[in-house]
């Protein structure tokens, strides 16, 4: 996949990427749990990893199915798309497929359990590869020119 076309995209644009993914999930998330929960919710700590069903379906069943449904079908979330890049498969180019899409996923699991040591990777491999990339056989790349296909050779 040694392409002089393709720029793999590092840990600092991937970054902010993921700052603008959060800020729009905050903006979503947070007036929704407060219409539901009230301001009590702002200052609930508990132990278990959800208050009550509606925290679990927005703070981890959305983000699930929004990240795989843009993986798919627009090769990235927000943040990725606004700054120029893509997640694609890193064999063939091509948009992930759906199988594809939910490991990557659930392979953050495994990239931030050493000390989010697998998302720091993205500054040192060749391919600019997080773990959970790599798990995937994705690559994250800048899109040039946004009409122009990805070329990869064999």
């Amino acid at each position: 996949m040694e392409n002089e076309e393709v720029e793999y995209a590092g840990f600092w644009i991937r970054s902010g990427a993921t700052l603008i993914d959060t800020i729009l999930f905050l903006m979503i998330a947070w007036p929704l749990l407060f219409m539901i929960y009230g301001s009590d919710y702002l200052e609930m700590s508990s132990n278990s990893l959800a208050i009550g069903p509606a925290d679990a379906v927005i703070n981890y069943i959305f983000p699930l199915v929004a990240a795989v449904i843009l993986w798919v079908n627009k090769a990235g979330t927000p943040g990725k798309l606004v700054l120029g890049l893509r997640v694609v498969d890193a064999q063939s180019g091509e948009h992930l497929s759906f199988g594809q899409a939910i490991g990557r996923y659930f392979a953050y699991i495994p990239a931030m359990i050493p000390l989010m040591m697998g998302l720091f990777w993205v500054g040192w491999d060749s391919k600019k590869q997080g773990w959970h990339d790599k798990l995937a056989g994705t690559v994250v790349i800048r899109q040039k020119n946004r009409t122009e296909k990805v070329q990869f050779s064999k």
